[in-house]
């Protein structure tokens, strides 16, 4: 029986570690250039037929130039790079620009051999691994949806930072014994902020704070003035006041900033729907909920992808916005669901020793998409799809966190399909997917009973189960 070939996302083995330290495996890319990132220089290696030392150079845009034209000089094609923080950046976009076919490594693939450790020997190394091919590309959406992604994850980072503030202004509240947060449900809602600015403004009566409350507020006037009769000392209301000041700046940073993605959006191009797709129709003007974007995003998602992925249950627009913007338009670069699934760490990091299995646990990740997938799949529980259902069934047999994980990687699956094969999702409901499972279970148990000679017998009936 032949052996699995080794998917592309995994790392080198020990063996190939050693062959290439050697030397001893063949080369499959010559032109091909290793570069050592650092926060102040840049080691670089050619491939040994070039017959140049390690260079170093500074990180200043000149220097990256001098680089560029030394690669340039030298017949190099290919350059790749281990993914440090944030320095190698400038570095890429500007190699990216020349035409060079650049890659972007993960330090976890980079394991050196013992006693290797140096800005020179990296860079080294770097490029040894890469012309034997045993390196593979982090994942990069195309270019027209880069500035995209760095839009909506400045936005995320606005949002958290808005956050903290609503968190300090509730902190700076129970100093003062004021008791809003158990008032009213959301403190930066209609009633709350009108109170906290009456507050900062000077007023100190209860009475006079409790008739700024919304009508639908189902506590009664007697406890809001209790709620709100507090000891206001002027330190507690300065950092109030500051807090609430922050939050107006970060909400005003956040519609600037959806007013630059909305531009950015637009001049994309649009794709054919697929079948059973529609573009949602025009809602009469409603209240815009907190954190959501300042215009149509399912519109615009629908338009430039052509599916509709808010059709899944649990996956709103911000949540389909983050699928595009941190794994492109088009799901190309991964062959199969699973490898998508496994991309996004949510598939089951099975360890063996001495051929059992050990652990099960999925790797450890910064994955934004899934995060953003597991909140999806926590939205699940009462839900009366089929997701729901799957989700359901899962947590009586393991642990919370495993089956929102399952669930979660069940959510990439789907939206997999759709995106590759332009499919509309359609949900089955919770009795269709109970029938089914049912369905399953009981051709699992006929196919037990034949194994081991026995018939299924209809206990209330005494018939033979087909």
């Amino acid at each position: 029986m032949s052996k699995k070939k080794r998917s592309t996302g995994a790392q080198p083995s020990e063996k190939q570690l050693q062959a290439a330290a050697t030397g001893s495996l063949p080369v499959l890319y010559g032109d091909i250039a290793g570069i050592d990132i650092g926060s102040r220089e840049h080691y670089v290696a050619l491939p040994p037929d070039r017959g140049e030392p390690v260079r170093h150079f500074g990180c200043f845009t000149p220097e990256l130039r001098r680089l560029i034209e030394y690669l340039k000089t030298h017949r190099i094609k290919k350059v790749v790079m281990e993914s440090t923080g944030v320095f190698w950046v400038p570095l890429y976009e500007l190699l990216e620009e020349r035409g060079f076919q650049v890659e972007l490594t993960d330090a976890r693939h980079l394991k050196k051999v013992s006693g290797r450790k140096s800005d020179v020997q990296d860079c080294e190394w770097l490029q040894r691994l890469a012309s034997f091919g045993l390196l593979t590309a982090a994942f990069r959406p195309k270019p027209e949806i880069t500035p995209l992604r760095a839009y909506w994850r400045h936005r995320d980072g606005l949002v958290k930072e808005g956050a903290r503030q609503i968190q300090l202004m509730q902190k700076a509240m129970e100093q003062m014994n004021v008791q809003l947060h158990k008032a009213v449900d959301d403190i930066t809602g209609l009633t709350g902020l009108r109170i906290m600015r009456a507050i900062v403004s000077g007023s100190r009566n209860p009475q006079e704070l409790a008739s700024l409350r919304h009508p639908s507020c189902k506590l009664s006037e007697d406890d809001f003035v209790a709620a709100l009769t507090g000891t206001y000392r002027s330190e507690h209301i300065f950092a109030l006041r500051q807090a609430l000041e922050a939050y107006d700046f970060f909400q005003a940073q956040i519609e600037r900033c959806d007013e630059t993605i909305q531009a950015y959006m637009a001049n994309l191009p649009s794709r054919p729907l697929t079948e059973g797709t529609t573009l949602p129709k025009k809602k009469r003007q409603q209240k815009r909920r907190k954190n959501q974007p300042h215009f149509d995003l399912q519109s615009e998602l629908i338009r430039i992808s052509g599916i509709d992925l808010t059709r899944i249950d649990g996956i709103n627009a911000l949540t389909a916005m983050m699928v595009f913007t941190e794994s492109d338009i088009d799901v190309d670069r991964f062959p199969t669901e699973k490898n998508f699934a496994s991309w996004l760490t949510l598939s089951p990091n099975n360890r063996k020793t001495g051929g059992a299995i050990r652990s099960t646990h999925t790797r450890k990740s910064t994955s934004r998409l899934a995060a953003a997938l597991r909140i999806s799949a926590q939205s699940l529980w009462r839900s009366k799809s089929a997701q729901g259902a799957f989700l359901r069934r899962l947590a009586g047999r393991m642990e919370k966190p495993e089956a929102v994980t399952a669930a979660a990687r069940k959510l990439a699956c789907t939206i997999y399909r759709m995106r590759k094969y332009g499919m509309a999702y359609v949900d089955k409901g919770e009795a269709a997917y109970q029938a089914a499972y049912e369905e399953r279970c009981l051709r699992n148990l006929h196919k037990q009973a034949r194994r081991f000679g026995f018939e299924l017998v209809n206990t209330a009936s005494g018939e033979i189960v087909p």
